[in-house]
């Protein structure tokens, strides 16, 4: 029906109309399972990067102090049921309203003490989680992207914002948000919730310092009045130190032990998709990362070079139907990051893959890159 919709209605006038739709839709939905996250106490995690990888630390640490946790991240749905993760196979990070309803329910039924929900821009934009109580709101950074949905930067932070907003408005929760005090739009989020909880390493509440990176993961002191935690991170990166610092926080707020803080990001060994590490028989390392923004893929080259003796080879592609204008920007990154680069096909979805591909070139060449890259189709 939707697929039909956009096909029949002008761009412009669906652009419009679009918002109400949503709204009337995640009402029909809510009011028909007679709004299932009534209750129940929901942590929300939002941010352009880094998302799942804080979300997973996060139940990390709520799971090794004993309580009941479900999870709902771009990649797995895990209802708190005993069952495990389920691989989420639309791959979106917050689901649409029916399927968040829906998942809502089974989480509701599993009686869980906490439900940790990765959150969207598009998802606060288009009322997805309208009926949702936020107890809650982490924020772990903004860059560029999704500008080909939210236009502006501007309007796509303000997106991100709402969150904060449904955590301030929540009269039985915590009403608490978790900030990334290195951000640059750290004070509009600090600025929308009644009691807020800053991070970072330059500034914040909780402070990281003493940090030592390698390449299984890093090591540092992390400090909070007079509270002092020694955090070791499986997950390599200094971008990492970022979204554990976010579940240390977290973990504070809820009055978790120091002990059991430390252990359970200790014992988070890796998330699929993120910085997964590959050792390989012929001698060099091979990483995997979810990294589809620039932001992303700039801390990831960083760190590979980081804590990598020899050279620094890239294999990547940009998305079709996204923000195109990202696309040089990555090539650009790539290019002075990496010692060579593999161009090829991420998901293309309706977009030719040869002028994605060329927008990607373009910014390597454009950086100096002309004889440090190979296109594959």
């Amino acid at each position: 029906m939707k697929k039909l919709l956009k096909k029949l209605i002008p761009s412009r006038l669906l652009a419009k109309i679009a918002p109400l739709w949503h709204l009337m839709e995640a009402i029909i939905y809510q009011t028909m399972a007679g709004f299932p996250a009534r209750n129940l106490k929901i942590i929300g995690v939002t941010g352009t990067d880094g998302k799942t990888t804080t979300s997973s630390m996060i139940a990390s640490v709520l799971r090794n102090s004993g309580l009941k946790v479900a999870v709902m991240t771009t990649i797995s749905t895990d209802f708190g049921d005993g069952a495990g993760e389920q691989i989420n196979p639309d791959h979106m990070t917050t689901p649409s309203s029916k399927t968040l309803v829906q998942n809502l329910k089974k989480v509701k039924a599993s009686d869980v003490d906490w439900l940790i929900l990765e959150t969207s821009s598009h998802a606060l934009a288009q009322h997805r989680v309208l009926g949702v109580p936020y107890s809650i709101a982490v924020f772990t950074n903004l860059s560029h992207e999704h500008l080909d949905y939210h236009e502006t930067f501007e309007r796509y932070r303000d997106a991100k914002r709402l969150l904060f907003k449904k955590t301030r408005h929540n009269k039985r929760g915590l009403q608490v948000g978790v900030v990334n005090a290195d951000d640059e739009s750290a004070k509009y989020f600090i600025s929308d919730c009644k009691n807020t909880v800053t991070y970072g390493i330059d500034t914040g509440d909780l402070r990281a310092s003493d940090i030592s990176l390698h390449s299984g993961g890093s090591r540092y002191t992390a400090k909070i009045n007079d509270l002092e935690y020694r955090i070791e991170c499986h997950i390599p990166g200094r971008f990492n130190v970022y979204n554990s610092l976010a579940a240390v926080a977290t973990g504070s707020i809820l009055g978790l032990t120091k002990e059991q803080i430390e252990k359970g990001v200790a014992s988070l060994s890796g998330v699929s998709g993120r910085m997964n590490k590959i050792e390989s028989k012929q001698g060099f390392n091979v990483y995997i990362d979810y990294a589809v923004t620039p932001a992303a893929l700039e801390n990831v080259l960083s760190t590979v070079k980081e804590t990598t003796k020899g050279s620094v080879r890239a294999v990547f592609g940009a998305t079709g139907d996204r923000d195109k204008a990202k696309r040089p920007i990555m090539g650009k990154i790539a290019s002075d990051l990496a010692d060579f680069i593999y161009i090829t096909d991420d998901e293309t979805h309706t977009e030719d893959p040869v002028e994605i591909r060329s927008a990607v070139i373009a910014g390597i060449v454009e950086a100096g890159g002309t004889d440090k890259y190979r296109e594959f189709d």
